[in-house]
């Protein structure tokens, strides 16, 4: 029987990765708890097992009474400074007769007398009881091997088969002998997981247990979304683009914010994939949850705008102090940006981290009739900057500056004016150049030249065009009045008639008066005729 435990033993260490002289020193314990039960056993003992041969001894320890009564005093000790806790009841454990470890014997092994005890029937007893040591020790082996394979792989995505499906959770197996748990409280609302299935999910917990490791798995985490598009974009695997955020509601719509860390690499083109496909497996994967892929901006108010995509924003206005921006957009687009239930602007806040407010431009500029900015204020520790709405900007001023921390705002400190739209012909760079304090001069003052002139001629544009509609309109006016003189057919015949009577009486009197002086003129002629 030594034969078959040393080969056993051997055989598993092989199989099972276990390592031979752990299972060895289980079996010890073993064989010593066994022996402890059987009648007559000695008070201390312990058991010798050739690690080679597998033979093995019992033997009782002689302790001088001195040195038992000094190590059970010690014991309890020791028993009164750690309590033992019930963990059934939660109560403290009343405290038993110390019993001393081999390990407290050990040091005085020279005052320690041997005797063997080894029982004549111990073979079959050991027999029994290695058996089940060893079969104990597999399962804890294993147990442990698959809590150290799958402890650091939290967040990490797996794939695996649903084995059980109920209200209360979902078994879904990873491998031969591994299931994980999907709870109620991780799936999606609108999913089946039928048996057979293949599903992908994210680990989102592993714990130890006695029962063994329980991996449990998520279909609604954020790390799913970020994982299958690692999984479908090479560029996200590379580390060329990253995903800086994810704001998700499962089975409706999600939001991602991404960002390239290389020059020429669309972040957004490159989630998209050609014409769409790898956005669509990723949607495909999630059963038809919508996502809007955004790219990120470090501006505050430039990343909020795109966050409510797809609405078109007119105006972001940013609240440092609060984390507040207020966004208008078109009449026609608040409920685009709104979203169904508030869904669009909710998954915005969540992506931005900023609290969003959307207001039309006619509740804004209702709103903010009575505070418009005449061009008058002086400065209050506020942003001087005008914005294209005629009020100014709320944000605090930045020390030292007359303008917050905008790049837009502190290039205004360039111009004879605080009207943001000035800059309207800049790109970002050339705004990022008049806001470093440290720019190259000569660039400035291009710059700063060409914006204001551009600036002037704008004005003067708009000046003319509003003559022109003036003129317009004028015009307008005039052909609708003559066209409603004439909408009535009675009053129009009375005009032409009494336009036609005016015209006979002047005929009338130019022909009276043509007689009438012919007729003068001949007098004399007559006259001078009958003196001749």
């Amino acid at each position: 029987m030594s034969k078959e435990i040393v080969d056993a033993v051997k055989a598993l260490e092989q199989e099972k990765g276990i390592s031979a002289d752990k299972l060895m020193d289980a079996l010890e314990d073993a064989l010593l708890s066994a022996y402890k039960k059987t009648p007559g056993a000695a008070k201390y003992a312990r058991v010798d097992l050739d690690h080679e041969t597998g033979d093995f001894l019992v033997f009782e320890l002689i302790l001088p009474a001195e040195l038992e009564e000094k190590l059970l005093a010690e014991a309890a000790e020791q028993q009164e400074s750690e309590p033992e806790v019930d963990p059934e009841t939660g109560e403290l454990k009343e405290p038993e007769d110390p019993e001393l470890d081999p390990e407290m014997i050990a040091p005085y092994e020279d005052q320690i007398t041997t005797r063997d005890v080894t029982p004549e029937d111990f073979g079959r007893i050991a027999a029994q009881t290695a058996k089940q040591v060893i079969l104990q020790r597999i399962r804890e082996a294993e147990r442990q091997m698959m809590y150290d394979e799958y402890q650091d792989r939290v967040g990490e995505l797996i794939t695996g088969i649903i084995q059980q499906s109920d209200k209360r959770y979902t078994l879904v197996q990873l491998r031969e002998r591994v299931e994980a748990l999907l709870p109620k409280s991780e799936q999606v609302y609108n999913e089946r997981y039928d048996h057979g299935m293949r599903v992908k999910a994210v680990i989102t917990d592993v714990s130890d247990s006695t029962k063994g490791p329980a991996i449990v798995v998520s279909r609604r985490s954020p790390e799913l979304i970020k994982s299958l598009f690692e999984l479908e974009v090479p560029e996200i695997a590379d580390r060329l683009v990253e995903i800086v955020g994810v704001a998700r509601e499962p089975g409706y719509r999600s939001k991602i914010a991404v960002v390239s860390h290389a020059d020429g690499v669309d972040p957004v083109g490159a989630c998209v994939g050609p014409r769409g496909s790898r956005v669509r497996m990723v949607v495909s994967e999630l059963r038809g949850e919508k996502i809007d892929i955004i790219p990120y901006n470090e501006e505050p108010a430039r990343f909020v705008a795109k966050a409510l995509s797809p609405a078109r924003v007119r105006e972001v206005i940013v609240d440092d102090d609060e984390r507040q921006a207020t966004v208008i957009v078109p009449d026609d687009q608040l409920s685009l940006a709104i979203g169904r239930d508030g869904q669009n602007a909710r998954l915005a806040a969540r992506l931005t981290g900023w609290r969003v407010d959307i207001k039309s431009e006619t509740e804004f500029a209702s709103e903010e009739a009575d505070v418009e900015y005449e061009g008058e204020e002086t400065f209050d520790g506020r942003c001087m900057a005008v914005l294209s709405n005629g009020r100014r900007c709320p944000n605090a001023a930045i020390p030292g500056s007359t303008y917050c921390g905008l790049p837009q705002h502190q290039a205004l400190s360039r111009f004879d004016t605080s009207q943001v739209a000035v800059l309207g012909d800049l790109s970002d760079a050339e705004v990022e150049i008049l806001a470093d304090p440290d720019g190259d001069q000569g660039q400035v003052d291009e710059i700063v030249a060409r914006a204001a002139a551009n600036f002037v001629e704008e004005a003067e544009e708009v000046a003319a065009e509003e003559s022109v509609v003036d003129e317009i309109v004028d015009e307008a006016i005039a052909e609708e009045e003559a066209e409603e003189a004439v909408e009535d057919p009675v009053e129009a015949e009375l005009a032409e008639e009494a336009a036609d009577e005016a015209a006979i009486e002047a005929e009338e009197g130019t022909n009276g008066a043509g007689e009438a002086t012919t007729e003068a003129a001949g007098e004399p002629v007559a006259e001078e005729a009958e003196q001749a």
